[in-house]
């Protein structure tokens, strides 16, 4: 094994990975990152005068490469992915290759001695009960196409001793691989820039978690993994398990001129409404560090400087 642990991270030019494999370089791991670059993204190049980082512009679907990359890597951190319910119903059949085909092959290759720190939704949860949160033991009843593969691919992924799994809250914050299209995302986008946003099914509750929150949890699963490893655990805010009208509110608080209703037709295209409890990690000494608020806050001088389509999945 190599002096400096070393990590492969699949997807790692995207919104999560912009974020992650910075932080995973100020730690001293060696940081392979394997990417297609379907976006035109240039996030990590802040990165490229480390000597720990290195980069390969190839898809996280062909087998012989990843084959090969695994040979050589310590820790895997697989993020290449369709994000989201939209793009995978508007691509069953890349969402499929890539969210489902691809995953399960990387752990038919990986030993038994590798660690493995995946992302999964905790939009596996669907619609829950009112009023009851959802924890790891809950029934998952996913909706999406989306949440069906990651609910697949985190039962393959913890057949194995050395993973862990962060059923991942709703992300929001900003990210040199910037996602408007998120909810909080979004919402903020359009407050700044339209001042007027119309919601559908406004009353549907979800947790949300700040996209370098999730970074750290990553980081708090590699400091802690031997007493982590072989379960999921939820990673959200347990201070924001809101509505979508109660996160106009908190939005309308940081720009007053923002306007908000809701429409009685339509829906939303991604079914969940749930709360979720996030004791579980929170128990082994994780807490987020940046609240709703914060985001917020870094959201809209963000956008400030983005006013395109550029930054989307869809």
């Amino acid at each position: 094994m190599s002096e400096k642990r070393s990590i492969l991270v699949t997807g790692g030019a995207g919104y999560l990975g912009s974020i992650m494999v910075p932080e995973l370089l100020a730690r001293g791991y060696k940081v392979c990152v394997l990417d297609n670059f379907m976006f035109k993204q240039n996030s990590l190049a802040a990165c490229c005068a480390d000597p720990d980082f290195s980069i390969i512009n190839g898809d996280a679907r062909d087998k012989t490469l990843v084959a090969d990359l695994l040979k050589k890597t310590d820790m895997v951190i697989p993020l290449a992915a369709l994000v989201g319910a939209p793009i995978c119903a508007k691509d069953p059949i890349g969402a499929t290759s890539t969210n489902l085909d691809a995953q399960m092959d990387l752990y038919g290759n990986l030993s038994t001695d590798q660690w493995v720190l995946v992302p999964i939704t905790n939009s596996g949860y669907g619609i829950g009960e009112a009023g009851k949160f959802c924890t790891e033991d809950s029934p998952l009843r996913p909706v999406s196409l989306y949440g069906q593969h990651k609910v697949q691919v985190e039962a393959r992924a913890l057949e194995r001793e050395n993973t862990i799994s962060f059923r991942l809250a709703t992300v929001f914050g900003m990210a040199p691989r910037m996602r408007i299209d998120l909810l909080v995302n979004d919402f903020v986008y359009r407050a700044l820039h339209d001042r007027a946003v119309v919601l559908f099914e406004g009353h549907f509750k979800r947790n949300y978690i700040h996209v370098r929150d999730v970074a750290r949890a990553f980081i708090h699963g590699m400091d802690h993994f031997e007493t982590m490893r072989g379960g999921p655990y939820n990673v959200g805010l347990s201070s924001a398990n809101l509505s979508k009208r109660e996160l106009c509110e908190r939005i309308n608080k940081h720009l007053p001129s923002f306007v908000y209703t809701e429409a009685e037709i339509g829906e939303d295209p991604d079914k969940r409404d749930y709360i979720v409890s996030n004791d579980k990690i929170e128990k082994t000494g994780f807490q987020p560090k940046y609240s709703l608020d914060d985001g917020i806050s870094d959201l809209i001088k963000g956008f400030t400087m983005i006013r395109n389509s550029r930054y989307g999945n869809i």
